[in-house]
């Protein structure tokens, strides 16, 4: 298989498992240049030669964020990251709410309870019994697309 096709894979395999470094163009480190080995497209690479380089080769931080193109802050929330959780530690976390926030399942439960019960169908309707009931402001999509998950689920 040509070198490009592989590389192609690779940079989506990378992709589909959320570990492609969004920025390699702006590593310097010349291991990254010179050895075929060390890919700068591999995010979890990336972050532990630049770990490495501080505790091995004696890089300071700063010489090691500017050369892998992070600032300090990122250097020190990848470094305790990789010292609380190891090697899993440097794969990227999914950013965004991990759970319904204000449309719980209570809540859902509440407002399939009263479709079903058929006391009130209308999404603005919905939105001021919810408001009362649990003391929550909710749009009316956000009540649409919920109710759309979990039928989705459900499934």
């Amino acid at each position: 298989m040509p070198t490009r096709l592989r590389r192609s894979h690779r940079i989506e395999a990378l992709r589909t498992r959320g570990v492609l470094n969004p920025h390699p163009e702006r590593l310097r480190d010349a291991l990254f240049e010179d050895d075929p080995f060390f890919d700068p497209h591999d995010l979890v690479q990336v972050r532990y030669e630049m770990l490495r380089r501080t505790r091995i080769d004696d890089w300071t931080v700063t010489r090691a964020a500017e050369e892998y193109g992070l600032s300090r802050p990122s250097f020190y929330a990848v470094r305790e990251s990789f010292e609380r959780d190891g090697l899993p530690g440097l794969v990227p976390r999914k950013r965004g709410p991990r759970h319904a926030r204000k449309l719980t399942d209570d809540i859902l439960d509440y407002i399939v309870a009263l479709r079903a019960g058929e006391v009130c169908t209308d999404q603005r309707t919905l939105v001021v019994r919810i408001r009362e009931r649990f003391g929550v402001r909710v749009h009316p999509r956000s009540i649409e697309r919920a109710l759309e998950r979990r039928e989705k689920k459900l499934r």
